[in-house]
């Protein structure tokens, strides 16, 4: 999504990640009429309706619709066992998939 974008394609700030925090920034940088800022998400939107649901973080977090997947790597104290690292795969980042905790 660009926001205040110009059409030669130049902007004062380019924003990874629609999550909290990516969103906030590009929210607060464009406030700035003159400011062109660039907010990249590599997820698809928040309409997948168990984003919304208290509950929901049980179908999207291990979904590859909603997380990326991740895995952390073999820990010697887990036996050489991995975790999941769960990370939003949407506009909204992880707090779209957390259950609204």
């Amino acid at each position: 999504m660009a926001i205040g974008s110009k059409s030669d394609g130049a902007f004062d700030y380019i924003v990874v990640g629609g999550g909290s925090a990516g969103c906030l920034l590009a929210n607060r940088l464009s406030q700035n009429p003159a400011t062109r800022v660039l907010l990249l998400e590599a997820g698809k939107s928040d309409s997948y309706p168990w984003i919304h649901i208290p509950v929901g973080y049980l179908y999207c977090i291990g979904n590859p619709r909603t997380d990326w997947m991740y895995q952390t790597e073999p820990d010697k104290g887990l036996n050489g066992r991995t975790l999941r690292y769960p990370r939003g795969k949407t506009l909204g980042g992880c707090s779209s998939i957390n259950g609204m905790i």
